[in-house]
């Protein structure tokens, strides 16, 4: 994990919570945005953060309603950690139903938020290339299980390096992913990787896909997202 290039969000009403929670987790290294209120949530780009630490009960919309909308409107699968001074049981099943990862109760330490952050960024970004079985765009099938690609009903053949870019890029679509995370999700770290080996890998899948190469793109030179 790369904690630099992690971008969290805060969504509390409380101003002096969301400060302290702000200060300390960019003293982590973390990037870090912060909205009031879940309408404000709703205008900034929920796709781009790779956490979100939301609170249950604020104004008009609730952080229930807020993970229900991301969820099963949007279908985002961007982790989210709820923050309650509610703790009943049923509560705690209503956060997990809407599909919190985790569900933290106020008064909380700094250090306890800060350790189930890294834990779930941790887990979910190691795991992201195989939560699903298998991916369709239009006549393109791409196969977790199978580790297999198929286009026009014709098997395309990736290396492994390839096909764990190509799962990690197809997981998340729409999500720029910087160079540094894809060297972070696919070599290991003990490995030497420039910018220019990813460049290389990205032209060569971009060939193999055919018409589906031009779905890679290019974001400004931070890094690509497959859309």
């Amino acid at each position: 994990m790369n904690k630099q290039k992690c971008k969290l969000l805060i969504i509390d009403d409380e101003e002096d919570l969301c400060e302290i929670l702000q200060f300390n987790l960019e003293g982590e290294g973390f990037k870090t945005d912060v909205a009031y209120s879940a309408e404000e949530a709703l205008r900034k780009d929920i796709k781009s953060f790779d956490l979100i630490i939301l609170d249950v009960m604020m104004g008009q919309m609730s952080g229930f309603k807020l993970a229900e909308k991301i969820r099963k409107e949007m279908n985002f699968t961007v982790p989210i950690i709820f923050v309650t001074a509610k703790n009943t049981e049923n509560d705690l099943i209503t956060g997990f139903n809407l599909g919190g990862d985790d569900y933290i109760t106020k008064p909380f330490s700094i250090k306890e938020v800060i350790v189930r952050v890294k834990a779930i960024l941790n887990r979910t970004q190691k795991q992201e290339i195989v939560e699903k079985p298998s991916i369709y765009v239009d006549d393109l099938v791409f196969n977790f299980e199978k580790r297999s690609l198929q286009i026009d009903n014709k098997e395309i053949q990736l290396t492994k390096k390839e096909f764990e870019i190509l799962a990690l890029l197809l997981n998340r679509k729409g999500k720029a992913f910087s160079r540094e995370e894809i060297f972070s999700n696919v070599w290991d770290d003990s490995t030497i990787v420039t910018d220019r080996t990813i460049d290389v890998h990205i032209t060569r899948l971009r060939k193999k896909l055919g018409k589906y190469g031009k779905n890679i793109k290019s974001k400004q030179g931070y890094g690509y997202t497959f859309e």
